[in-house]
């Protein structure tokens, strides 16, 4: 019964402002008893039928006649009962759980009622109008999260493209368009990013998917995709082999997209080196570690990776011999987590009201839309929280040290370099630093051109950015970067037609050309780890959900 109450606190608590995304603040918590999955995956299904949900229950008329149930309780048992497989996760003695069940011939009917009211002919049918019906009747921007796509990407360590098109998705019709994936059996193929599909939201229980669950498929968001493309390009170019090392990895996508990278590629290059070339990955965070080694397992990429379990990035010795063939580095560090949509917003599910009957029609219950001055509040209350100017600079010089300090790697030839934030602090100006330090000057470190971005990145149009403008303070802020330098980096805006989060990548390519004679310096141009680690020393994984 834990997982309920466990999912109505973090619903209900004031906690929920500390920042970071939604997910991610479950996963860190240290109080709650239930599966943070479970917990993530209730509250969020719970979310997209919530208007139904509360039709169901008032018609029922359960909270009059069940006193021990709060409507938020009622709804989330009841979702369970009518949409989860299992049923209720809790035993059949629990009060709870039989105050549903004394209800739950009166509950199916009303579920068949509506379903009927709505001329479904299945589950999956009706699950499409209500969230047509929470769309026309809250406006997009308050359905950003439960709108957008779900991009899932296939698993070349155990699966193909065109095997998944055969199976898992064989009875989908693809479409040319995102705007154009609105319905259940439509599938969109991305054209910026191998292997990414796009499904309609809500279309999929995922969780009912061999492909899923044996790892063969990976939900992950479509820009979460870029660091680990960027570093190593298409299968059919040119593969130099070396060891590839995952700096900042938990919860694990971009680990598990580099070992599908690097096993596609494999599978060209036979006659390389690449057979041998392995994944280190790490996060400084013991439980995250043991998060990032079971995606790890489930992705059937144990082979190819080791974790470093509760090993900061930082500490690490680039003249350790582990790392003596490592020539590719992905960072993707703790950030402000500005570009992640509804970062601050925790699901608000519409409840049902005690002794309230609804009033059934096929356009669902209705709720107040915020007027525009609330909007622009809670619009100006999240930037003042995003734009905390002291927290970005400190971020800032973190990521900076972790740069300059994969910079040092003997072997390394590639860098990439990625945050899930808006803010230019953290961005291009720290591209900027990077290319100014002596370590980028001595050993030749340069940008990563657009021409030599992999295919699919070069037609992506969202490039950097030269200045921002603090809404907050007003202060102006610039970056030093040549046109060239500002083309090559890659940005994606939260909100547009592309469907993604926030989210910044830039690529480093060691150029032996430029390497310069500078004096005698501490090469890694970075603090000690102990120094460094002040920098944000509270600091938490704060990446992409998916």
């Amino acid at each position: 019964m834990s997982l309920y109450y466990d999912a109505s606190t973090v619903l209900t608590s004031s906690s929920n402002n500390q920042g970071g995304s939604f997910k991610s603040r479950i996963y860190n918590s240290k109080s709650l008893k239930a599966s943070p999955a479970q917990i993530y995956a209730l509250v969020t299904e719970a979310s997209k039928w919530d208007i139904l949900l509360k039709e169901v229950i008032e018609n029922a008329g359960i909270l009059s006649s069940e006193p021990k149930l709060t409507p938020l309780l009622c709804l989330l048992l009841t979702h369970d009962f009518l949409f989860s497989k299992n049923g209720i996760a809790a035993p059949a003695s629990h009060p709870l759980r039989q105050a549903v069940d004394r209800h739950k011939v009166r509950l199916k009917a009303e579920l068949t009622k509506a379903r009927v009211r709505r001329n479904c002919a299945s589950i999956q049918d009706l699950q499409s109008v209500i969230l047509a019906e929470k769309r026309a009747l809250f406006g997009h921007d308050e359905l950003t999260e439960s709108m957008h796509p779900r991009w899932v990407r296939i698993n070349n360590v155990k699966s193909t493209f065109s095997a998944q098109m055969e199976t898992s998705f064989s009875n989908y019709q693809k479409v040319d368009q995102l705007s154009e994936l609105k319905s259940a059996n439509q599938i969109y193929i991305d054209a910026h990013i191998p292997d990414l599909v796009a499904l309609a939201p809500g279309t999929v229980d995922f969780s009912s998917l061999n492909a899923y669950r044996n790892g063969e498929i990976i939900l992950q968001d479509k820009a979460s995709c870029f660091p680990a493309y960027l570093l190593l390009g298409d299968k059919e170019s040119p593969w130099d082999g070396g060891d590839l090392v995952d700096g900042c990895a938990a919860p694990g996508n971009k680990t598990t997209h580099l070992s599908s990278l690097l096993t596609a590629r494999q599978k060209v290059h036979t006659e390389k080196k690449s057979g041998k070339s392995k994944i280190i990955s790490m996060d400084a965070s013991a439980p995250r570690s043991k998060i990032l080694q079971k995606m790890v397992s489930v992705a059937g990429a144990d082979k190819l990776v080791t974790v470093l379990a509760g090993q900061d990035f930082l500490a690490l010795d680039p003249e350790d011999e582990r790392f003596e063939s490592v020539t590719g580095l992905l960072l993707d560090p703790s950030c402000s987590g500005s570009g992640i949509i509804g970062r601050d917003d925790v699901p608000k599910l519409i409840l049902p009201e005690q002794g309230k009957i609804s009033k059934s029609s096929n356009r669902g219950t209705k709720r107040k839309r915020p007027t525009e001055d609330e909007s622009t509040k809670q619009r100006e209350a999240q930037e003042t929280n995003n734009m905390d100017t002291e927290r970005l600079v400190k971020l800032s010089n973190l990521q900076t040290h972790i740069v300059e300090h994969a910079l040092t790697f003997p072997a390394a030839t590639r860098v990439t370099y990625s945050t899930c934030s808006i803010h230019i602090l953290e961005n291009e100006c720290v591209v900027e630093r990077v290319l100014s330090s002596k370590i980028a000057k001595k050993r030749g470190w340069r940008i990563m051109r657009r021409d030599e971005q992999p295919r699919g990145l070069r037609k992506w149009r969202h490039r950097g950015i030269r200045s921002h403008n603090d809404p907050k303070s007003g202060d102006l802020t610039n970056v030093d970067l040549t046109e060239e330098e500002i083309d090559a980096c890659l940005r994606c805006w939260p909100g547009d037609d592309e469907c993604t989060g926030g989210f910044f990548v830039a690529g480093f390519i060691r150029d032996d050309a430029l390497a310069k004679k500078l004096p005698d310096v501490e090469e890694n141009g970075v603090q000690s780890p102990d120094q460094s680690r002040d920098v944000e020393s509270d600091s938490e994984w704060e990446g992409f959900s998916d």
